[in-house]
């Protein structure tokens, strides 16, 4: 990312000073949305969004004690230990290439994620986009920092899917999507949904690495065009169904290319898990829009809210009319942040 404002860094050094969560759960969406603002011209907008963040944003919780390689199976998916997790990233990080410790790590934590809501690899995707964007000159110690947390939340909250046996396979992500059984009770917060899942669709899998990346895009396109017609089921949550794999895909870059189709069946098992626990019965119209892409995302960022901001960044990352005006209607379902 080129940034010559220096406004990523000032805001990643201001947000690292609090934790990945607040009131025990609830995500802290401020990096990945800064990051989504200063790469689609925003950044004059930045600290501003900041101030008026703050009162969701809590300081780090204490360490407890200093992990080490040798015991960190023992406190993967201990969320009493985030910090430490985060402190362990950034010795790791301060000692090696940060492809090196990233490659050793995804595949640990690909299987765990779920947790967080997928809020934590959201997170390692906007970091590890931000450094392959940078290049090793533009490498800088804020955004290092900001992979150490990101790998951190995520090792901290781990939490794999149920086993899940397979449904009839389907011909496409779109029809996979289509296919996902909606989990019956839907009142409960998204670990009490998890909890029911049963079975998926078979889809996401991929005979080698370019189909894998092939199928990736198919899935986050497939996923954010959803939203157009069933975003009205749950606006906030249903983002992550396109977010989540599209993280992954922006990390394909960095990983070993054998990674690469196990990564595209953790990114479909997270886009059918939060279709499962907050997608609607019914579909509805959505109107096509006539906007360019640089004003769909300054009406996303003048409307505030980090998940619209988010999802509006992979619409455009997907591209086209249906993409835009599913960025539109998460502009209107969303309320409002500033």
């Amino acid at each position: 990312m080129s940034d010559r404002t220096g406004t990523l860094d000032e805001a990643l050094e201001r947000l690292h000073t609090t934790g990945p969560e607040r009131n025990g759960w609830l995500s802290n969406h401020a990096p990945m949305a800064v990051e989504a603002l200063v790469r689609h011209g925003q950044a004059a907008t930045v600290h501003r969004w900041l101030d008026h963040y703050a009162d969701r944003l809590e300081e780090s919780p204490p360490p407890t004690r200093t992990l080490t390689a040798a015991d960190a199976a023992g406190a993967l998916g201990d969320p009493a230990r985030i910090t430490d997790w985060t402190l362990f990233f950034g010795r790791e990080l301060e000692a090696r290439p940060w492809r090196e410790v990233l490659a050793e790590w995804w595949p640990r934590l690909l299987p765990g994620i779920a947790a967080g809501a997928t809020h934590p690899v959201i997170r390692t995707g906007h970091a590890v986009r931000t450094l392959l964007e940078s290049g090793e000159a533009g490498t800088t110690a804020p955004r290092l920092a900001e992979l150490a947390h990101a790998l951190g939340y995520w090792a901290a909250r781990h939490q794999p899917l149920p086993a899940l046996a397979p449904l009839a396979a389907a011909p496409s992500a779109a029809a996979a999507l289509d296919a996902v059984p909606l989990v019956p009770e839907q009142d409960g917060g998204i670990r009490e949904r998890l909890a029911q899942l049963t079975a998926f669709p078979v889809w996401g899998t991929a005979p080698d690495p370019d189909t894998a990346q092939e199928r990736l895009v198919e899935l986050v396109t497939a996923a954010t065009h959803r939203y157009a017609t069933h975003g009205h089921g749950e606006p906030v949550m249903l983002v992550h169904a396109a977010t989540a794999p599209n993280a992954v895909l922006r990390a394909l870059p960095a990983l070993p290319r054998e990674l690469w189709a196990p990564s595209l069946a953790a990114a479909w098992a997270a886009a059918a898990a939060v279709t499962a626990a907050y997608g609607p019965a019914e579909a509805m119209a959505c109107a096509p829009v006539s906007l360019a892409p640089e004003e769909v995302f300054a009406r996303a960022a003048a409307h505030g809210d980090d998940h619209t901001i988010k999802f509006t960044d992979t619409a455009l990352d997907v591209g086209g009319p249906l993409a835009l005006a599913a960025a539109v209607r998460s502009i209107e379902l969303n309320p409002p942040f500033l």
